[in-house]
């Protein structure tokens, strides 16, 4: 028994020497860094902005959701390349707090439209196509 404790007592000793007692180091590109608040922000801003652009312009919201997620995104993966030619620190975690804030402005952008517009047969939901029975196409319109 008193062997046991013994040995119990010299192996909690040999751990207790042998873990590193240094501070682990900061991450330099922290999940929810100042910079991942920027990029969120931008990213909702353009891709709602582009969204609002769009809106009048097309004649259904998908295209206006694609023309907002398309801005935002473009111009985020844009910023991360060029930080990869040694302009700044490219980092996967921007590239998802861009992805974030994109969804999140669309999602924002879109909820106004439909609180603002409704649905009806000149703002529909998603989509607007225009079939007619003589020629049974789609057509895709773009008002200006």
């Amino acid at each position: 028994m008193k062997n046991t404790r013994i040995a119990t007592a010299v192996l909690l000793a040999a751990v207790a020497l042998s873990v590193d007692a240094r501070a682990a180091d900061p991450d330099p590109d922290p999940w929810l860094g100042r910079d991942k608040v920027l990029h969120f922000g931008a990213s909702a801003t353009l891709a709602g902005g582009g969204y609002a652009i769009g809106a009048p312009l097309l004649d259904c919201r998908g295209h206006a959701l694609i023309l907002g997620g398309s801005l935002a995104l473009g111009l985020g993966i844009t910023k991360e390349l060029l930080d990869a030619t040694g302009l700044g620190d490219p980092s996967w975690k921007d590239l998802t707090w861009d992805a974030i804030g994109t969804v999140s402005g669309l999602l924002f952008a879109w909820s106004i439209d439909l609180l603002v517009q409704g649905i009806s047969d000149e703002h529909p939901l998603l989509i607007a196509p225009h079939v007619t029975r003589d020629t049974a196409r789609l057509e895709l319109l773009l008002r200006f």
